[in-house]
């Protein structure tokens, strides 16, 4: 069990934020009977598996038609914090995210990744199919 803040940053009630295992971890840890409800709970939890290193999560959360055959991590990224700046409401079974994310390399440069994220639902689970950066 961790206690310790979920690396997505999503808050509860006077902005405190949410612990890993009642955010995130819930649908990481528990994937085969714990869908993420919505785009934007599949897209923290894909952020959360980054900083976690974990591959098997985010290959399982990626759409077949787009899933690459592996994830490689980059060794001493470091994440520093995720901004949702917009999810509407799904649209029937398809959806967007926009974020930007952001992380340190080992050499210590600073890096924004800002996307808009399309997901798609399909057996009640959520998919990350792709996304545009934005600038």
């Amino acid at each position: 069990m961790s206690a310790a803040p979920c690396p997505c940053g999503r808050t509860a009630g006077r902005n405190r934020p949410l612990a890993f295992d009642a955010c995130c971890g819930r649908y990481i840890g528990h994937y085969g009977d714990t869908p993420a409800p919505d785009a934007e709970s599949l897209m923290r939890s894909r952020y959360s598996a980054f900083v976690r290193e974990d591959g098997p999560y985010l290959l399982a959360t990626w759409h077949p038609s787009r899933r690459p055959a592996r994830i490689d991590f980059d060794g001493g990224t470091r994440w520093l914090g995720l901004d949702v700046r917009d999810a509407p409401p799904a649209t029937g079974e398809r959806a967007e995210v926009e974020f930007v994310a952001r992380q340190r390399d080992a050499g210590g440069r600073a890096h924004r990744l800002h996307e808009r994220s399309r997901f798609v639902r399909e057996d009640g689970r959520w998919y990350y199919v792709d996304g545009d950066l934005q600038p």
